[in-house]
């Protein structure tokens, strides 16, 4: 089989540009190669990847038998476990996808709304004017407490507590490139020791399934499991057999759900104060859009606002904190921009790439939410929760905080960036975000701010 042209440089090589210099890696290839080009990193199998809108589409429109992503998914297997929807393919993937859907769908989405207005009003009530801080950090402990409070019912007490603490320290075990390594080489996974990078990790893995599962026998043991939490949603869905989750099988999705609603919603908040403070026009015009809010406005109503929902869509274009969509594998040969692939070909659908096309987006270096009020892009054009049947489940609930979040802190508080230098997307982890998480400093507090939490 004739794979498509790629980078020469040996494999370990294009790993160490990979965790250093990612979007770098990308844009260089694709200016070399096209929209397809294989590469080949230490520890994976070559990648195929693609960037062109059509080819997305006949990958994420064909028939999912024609593919496997689960084993392609493996990196996550450290902390997800075997049970997770990640790694599940087939019938398997698609009865867990129909029992995890409804808990982020419909009129379950309005509960949310005033869970989200209050724990960021709650977070951000210690603000002093003239005081700085890192916005990743802050925005990391609201999405942390939302996303425990939404899935467990609560986000205070002595197990919610060390849970919190527990998983940001786990992550921070990855917060720079080479930290991220060890997600990439398996040799650098030993436990060698509470001291060392990977036993420090372990252990606090294992002290959070002591948590979750603790948690999980209390709810076995009450009558009562008629809660509007997500885990009591969890623990009563049946699939067409009647058949419910195990522990186990709760455990793998609990930790899914707080992997994938935590990390990655706090950096693209991150990304959009830093844009919204670094470019006083669209700082003007979101501003002008939020003094509409009024005391009882309800949160979807402020889901809808136009402007406000172009400068998240935009902040999720110039920056997707996932560069790639989930691989597919092949199972069966497919025919690709003009290439015969063999089962077993890894192909990787770029988010990046695709977001950066110049004949997509105009300018595509430039934060202009504009381009998303001019026109609507296709699903293939715009993907930052992936796309076909692997689209991320929780994609309107992070797009709903990201609005609610911002929406409460611009109308309380006055802001500006405390560093005036371009921020520069780093690797944390399996995700990018902004290098440093972006210095601000309060400016002022507003005297007359909408009051959301009565949404």
């Amino acid at each position: 089989m004739k794979l498509p042209d790629g980078p020469r440089t040996p494999a370990f090589v294009q790993l160490i540009q990979v965790l250093f210099r990612p979007l770098e890696f990308l844009e260089e290839n694709a200016k070399r190669y096209g929209d397809c080009f294989t590469s080949r990193i230490t520890g994976f199998p070559p990648l195929i990847v693609v960037s062109h809108p059509q080819a997305l589409q006949q990958i994420m429109t064909a028939d999912s038998k024609l593919f496997e992503s689960g084993p392609a998914n493996k990196i996550f297997h450290f902390i997800v476990g075997d049970d997770s929807l990640l790694l599940l393919d087939g019938d398997r993937h698609q009865r867990k996808r129909r029992l995890l859907t409804p808990p982020f769908h419909g009129e379950r989405m309005r509960t949310y709304g005033k869970l989200i207005c209050d724990i960021t009003e709650k977070v951000t009530d210690n603000w002093t004017i003239g005081k700085s801080f890192i916005a990743r950090s802050v925005l990391q402990e609201i999405s942390l407490r939302v996303i425990l409070r939404a899935v467990f019912g609560v986000d205070e007490g002595e197990r919610f507590e060390e849970l919190r603490q527990l998983f940001s320290q786990m992550l921070d075990n990855f917060d720079s490139p080479v930290k991220s390594g060890f997600l990439f080489l398996k040799t650098l996974q030993k436990d060698l020791g509470p001291w060392s990078p990977w036993g420090s990790f372990v252990r606090q893995r294992e002290r959070i399934d002591e948590l979750i599962y603790a948690e999980i026998q209390e709810r076995r043991q009450q009558s009562d499991t008629s809660g509007e939490d997500i885990l009591s949603l969890m623990m009563s869905a049946c699939d067409e057999a009647g058949r419910s989750m195990t522990d186990r099988e709760l455990r793998d999705e609990l930790i899914t759900l707080l992997l994938a609603g935590h990390e990655t919603t706090a950096s693209a908040l991150a990304w959009a104060l830093y844009w919204i403070h670094n470019l006083p026009t669209v700082r003007e015009k979101l501003l002008k859009e939020l003094e509409n809010i009024s005391d009882d406005t309800d949160p979807s109503e402020i889901a809808r606002l136009p402007y406000l929902t172009a400068v998240c869509q935009e902040t999720l274009r110039i920056y997707p904190i996932g560069l790639f969509t989930f691989s597919r594998i092949l199972k069966v040969p497919f025919q690709l921009m003009g290439y015969d692939f063999e089962p077993g070909t890894y192909l990787s659908p770029c988010i990046y790439l695709t977001h950066q096309r110049e004949d997509i987006y105009p300018e595509p270096k430039q934060f202009k939410p504009e381009r998303f009020l001019e026109r609507q892009f296709s699903p293939y054009e715009y993907m930052p929760f992936g796309g076909g049947n692997r689209r991320c489940l929780g994609m309107a609930f992070a797009q709903f905080e990201m609005k609610l979040v911002l929406a409460t802190i611009l109308t309380r508080w006055q802001l500006d960036l405390a560093d005036r230098r371009p921020v520069r997307a780093v690797r944390r982890g399996l995700a990018t975000t902004p290098g440093g998480g972006v210095s601000m400093v309060v400016t002022g507090k507003k005297v007359k701010a909408p009051n959301l939490v009565s949404c």
